[in-house]
């Protein structure tokens, strides 16, 4: 997808997010360890959850700030987030999913914090710091729950 608005970045963002729910959730039930089913469903309704938050920045946001072009801020490496769902997560055990959805995380708030660098119109900014802001607080959460997870 080429992404040429605002609009379209925070979209793009929430589709991964919805993607990778959908991928952990069909996961879930083939992944033979029980901490792994665990842990896919509940990053499965973590990545929902943000899906709808991310969903929300643009019921919010002025069209006059989605409709501004961000080619210009964009790294121009390639961008590849959306993994195929090929069951992959199904063999991953709780450790090597945690690894992964981590990394993805990291990448989406590392892409924010490279736009957040090269931006400067004030409403666009605040916009993208709130993003960053939430992506940010979402990831501590889940490292949070996650490390709960671990201890049992």
């Amino acid at each position: 997808m080429e992404i040429k608005t605002f609009r379209e970045l925070i979209e793009w963002t929430a589709d991964l997010h919805g993607q990778l729910a959908r991928c952990l959730s069909h996961c879930t039930t083939l992944n033979k360890d029980e901490r792994a089913r665990m842990l896919l469903g509940y990053l499965a309704r973590h990545e929902t959850d943000i899906e709808h938050m991310v969903n929300e920045f643009v019921r919010q946001a002025g069209t006059n700030i989605l409709e501004t072009r961000v080619y210009d801020y964009l790294p121009h490496e390639s961008m590849k987030f959306h993994r195929p769902c090929d069951e992959h997560y199904a063999s991953l055990d709780f450790n090597g999913i945690r690894s992964e959805v981590y990394d993805y995380h990291d990448q989406i708030i590392k892409l924010y914090q490279t736009l957040l660098g090269k931006i400067n119109i004030p409403k666009i900014n605040e916009l993208m710091e709130d993003l960053l802001t939430m992506e940010q607080n979402e990831f501590k959460r889940l490292v949070h729950q996650i490390s709960r997870m671990d201890d049992l």
